[in-house]
């Protein structure tokens, strides 16, 4: 059930968040809690940006981000403070095994990785050639790779370990995070516990080694990933809910025009009217940021503006599963990586009806499965029909397990400029953009842009937006607004923070 907010109504001040995914909702979220009065204005007809679920075969799934990492409390917490709690799910664990399909062949994705990096060699065996594994061997005897203010994650990891390791492994894996190319994306950005670790110096191998003995001396317990029964698209709604709830307002199909800093505060120019704020939080993809700080923050606009993105498409399939009964591929295992090295159509396949023992649950008859389509610079497969789309996953899946079925239902999902892509330089062009935005009082900025595409990483982009704007129109620290939520006692709720 959800929890009732219970605000500080001694705060006072109007906050006008624009753009209504999770982290518009998160910030609102936050807002409320601090006593503001919190609109949030979302230019289409749904929230929830990248989070959505839809309906396959008659049985609810998600039709964008599946799951959210776990480790990071940010995301779990929101969802407990929306009310869903109890529906907090871990994959399941006895078909939770991956594989990367390379080489002709699925072969288990190897253990005591750092994204795709490795700290043992000897699990890579079937993965790389022979010539692949004597490259690693010879990685403790090179000479040490500076890697500076940054460096592309692929670039430094074939450097040392050779390019079979990036090209199976890293680029995969980097690819089903944000869809990009790993020999572009930043590890400062991207994977900043192996930058840190390199930037301590020795051999790469060592340093994901660190790694796993820092991760190990956390002794962090629970699952490392959570989803939601019925669908992590169900986050948003809750979210809206409580805010809804708490006094906020939440108004759709209303795009924000313009921006126009007035003397006391914001006037946001809608194609309804001008609404006044006091402050902004812009929860935007870059484009929108951009065109909408064009004006009063030009410098910032400029930054947004070079911000690249990554086009997919989800393509989601059910099949009887007397159907697939003697395809033993399916049983084993929670789905497989595609390195593009490698030359297939899709880039994952993600067997949801083993991985969410919900999906299993609401449709024991039915196997219900997803691939995923489409890198950064590798828009041409999102143009093709949806017939198209199937037809090429349905090939590759035949090819990689062996699936002969046809599904009952299918459907796909196109998410264009889906993804922001980090590039080497990202976190310093993002410190730029912040610091020009700060320039204007009552502004903020948060999102996937900023700090991560990762649902925690997006929640936690908000608050930091939330807390700023909070602290420069009513002076608390930040730290004060985690004790203002509430949650009050009822079925299956809890007391105290």
């Amino acid at each position: 059930m959800q929890r009732p907010l219970q605000r500080d109504t001694t705060r006072t001040g109007h906050a006008v968040v624009i753009g209504g995914g999770i982290a518009g909702l998160a910030a609102a979220h936050r807002l409320l809690a601090s006593g503001l009065r919190v609109t949030v204005l979302e230019a289409t007809e749904r929230l929830g940006g990248k989070l959505m679920t839809g309906e396959i075969a008659g049985t609810r799934v998600d039709l964008g981000a599946e799951s959210m990492l776990a480790r990071r409390p940010e995301a779990v917490d929101l969802a407990r403070s929306a009310g869903l709690g109890d529906r907090l799910r871990p994959p399941a664990t006895a078909t939770a095994t991956a594989s990367v399909w390379t080489r002709d062949a699925l072969r288990p994705m190897p253990k005591g990785h750092v994204m795709g990096v490795p700290g043992d060699p000897a699990a890579l065996g079937g993965l790389l050639s022979p010539e692949g594994l004597a490259r690693i061997a010879e990685e403790r005897d090179l000479t040490p790779t500076a890697v500076g203010d940054d460096v592309a994650v692929g670039s430094y990891v074939a450097d040392r370990l050779g390019r079979e390791v990036v090209d199976r492994l890293v680029e995969p894996l980097l690819g089903g995070v944000y869809a990009g190319d790993a020999y572009r994306i930043s590890m400062r950005a991207a994977v900043p516990q192996l930058f840190e670790a390199v930037k301590e110096g020795g051999p790469l191998l060592d340093g994901v080694l660190r790694i796993q003995e820092r991760a190990a001396a956390r002794q962090q317990t629970g699952p490392v990933f959570q989803g939601i029964e019925g669908g992590i698209g169900t986050l948003p709604g809750a979210v809206a809910g409580t805010v809804r709830a708490g006094g906020g307002e939440i108004l759709t199909e209303t795009p924000v025009l313009g921006l126009t800093r007035t003397g006391e505060g914001w006037d946001v120019r809608t194609d309804s009217g001008v609404i006044t704020a006091d402050a902004i939080v812009l929860a935007t993809p870059a484009w929108s940021a951009s065109t909408l700080l064009a004006a009063e923050c030009p410098a910032a606009s400029v930054e947004l503006a070079a911000v690249e993105y990554a086009s997919m498409a989800l393509v989601t399939m059910a099949f009887r599963r007397a159907d697939i009964e003697n395809t033993e591929a399916l049983r084993e295992r929670s789905g497989f990586l595609v390195p593009p090295v490698d030359g297939r159509t899709i880039k994952a396949a993600t067997f949801s009806s083993n991985k969410w023992q919900w999906v299993a649950d609401a449709a024991p008859d039915l196997f219900v499965l997803r691939t995923s389509v489409g890198r950064y610079g590798e828009e041409e497969h999102l143009h093709r029909e949806d017939s198209e789309l199937v037809a090429a996953s349905l090939g590759d899946l035949a090819s990689a397990t062996g699936l002969a079925a046809r599904p009952v239902d299918t459907e796909v999902t196109r998410w264009i400029g889906g993804l922001p892509q980090y590039p080497v330089g990202h976190l310093t062009r993002v410190a730029r953009i912040r610091d020009e935005v700060a320039k204007l009082p009552g502004l903020r900025v948060c999102g996937a842009v900023y700090d991560g595409v990762g649902i925690p990483a997006c929640v936690a982009s908000a608050h930091r937006a939330a807390d700023e704007i909070v602290q420069e129109l009513t002076g608390p620290a930040a730290g004060e607004i985690d004790n203002t939520w509430t949650r009050v006692r009822g079925t299956g709720g809890e007391a105290g923070q």
